[in-house]
């Protein structure tokens, strides 16, 4: 299968060659790697420059679409810079982040794992963070759910899906769709990515309310978007994220910001979300 990666990079001098070298040793490498500076003040160009000029499959582009790090938007935004540069004779497409050291056989694996089941849309491993010297899982999503740092998508499912949404949300939100359309989410607890910088760090102060804008956009509706914004501060041990994400629910519903799904995706949304809680709880 071939693989095409794109991965936005925001002053990741400090993190970018690790994982671009992780990826130019893969058992499997990609077909073409393209790295999309957005914006960056530092050293990050300089990294790319000498990656491309070692390895024909890397190539960057450089974009410069706001200056503040935003959850969501920017990073989609960037991703598409790099995604429209590339032709369409992929089977699997990746939206990595530039703060991950992968294990070698990773893009094997997903291979494997595509082959494997022909329903799968989308597959990937887990994020471990560094706690005191020991790389542990960042467990801020369940098992089932595949980081948007290290997405994988088959390229039928992908333009299913119309891609990725320009909004905070999108890596759940393509979850949802991609099994509103029948396709399975496939994670692999074995592919165990190291995550060099914890998610959220450079987030701007203005992105807090963006989670329950999501919510509002995904089509939740009021008591579920309460129950997940009580679950994801929970996992974060904050009241006040609770707050802050019923604050932006409430902002996007009176402010009548437009839905990424439509109403027929948005009841599967809810269907699927309540069976999932009701799983959990009988």
């Amino acid at each position: 299968m071939d693989f095409y990666i794109v991965i936005p990079a925001h002053n990741e001098e400090a993190y970018l060659s690790q994982t671009l070298q992780s990826l130019v040793e893969q058992t499997l490498l990609p077909k073409k790697l393209i790295v999309v500076n957005d914006n960056s003040t530092d050293g990050t160009q300089s990294i790319i420059d000498l990656f491309c000029s070692k390895y024909h499959f890397v190539s960057s582009v450089s974009t410069s679409v706001e200056t503040s790090h935003q959850p969501g938007s920017k990073i989609v935004n960037a991703f598409y810079k790099g995604f429209e540069t590339l032709d369409a004779d992929f089977d699997v497409i990746c939206k990595f982040d530039a703060d991950l050291i992968f294990p070698k056989n990773y893009l094997e694996t997903i291979q494997q794992i595509f082959e494997k089941t022909s329903s799968c849309g989308m597959a990937g491993g887990f994020c471990y963070i560094d706690k005191k010297g020991k790389w542990v899982l960042e467990s801020l999503t369940n098992k089932d759910h595949i980081r948007g740092a290290l997405k994988a998508y088959r390229k039928e499912c992908f333009h299913q899906i119309n891609g990725l949404q320009n909004s905070m949300g999108w890596d759940t939100v393509d979850e949802l769709l991609a099994q509103h359309h029948g396709w399975k989410i496939c994670t692999d607890d074995t592919l165990h990515v190291k995550h060099l910088k914890p998610t959220g760090a450079s987030y701007s102060k203005a992105s807090k309310y963006k989670q329950g804008e999501a919510f509002y956009k995904m089509r939740y509706g009021f008591l579920l978007s309460r129950i997940a914004s009580a679950k994801l501060a929970f996992k974060k041990r904050s009241f006040k994220y609770y707050v802050h994400c019923i604050q932006g629910y409430n902002n996007a519903r009176r402010n009548k910001v437009p839905f990424i799904v439509s109403e027929e995706e948005g009841r599967f949304i809810r269907r699927l979300r309540w069976k999932n809680i009701k799983k959990k709880i009988f």
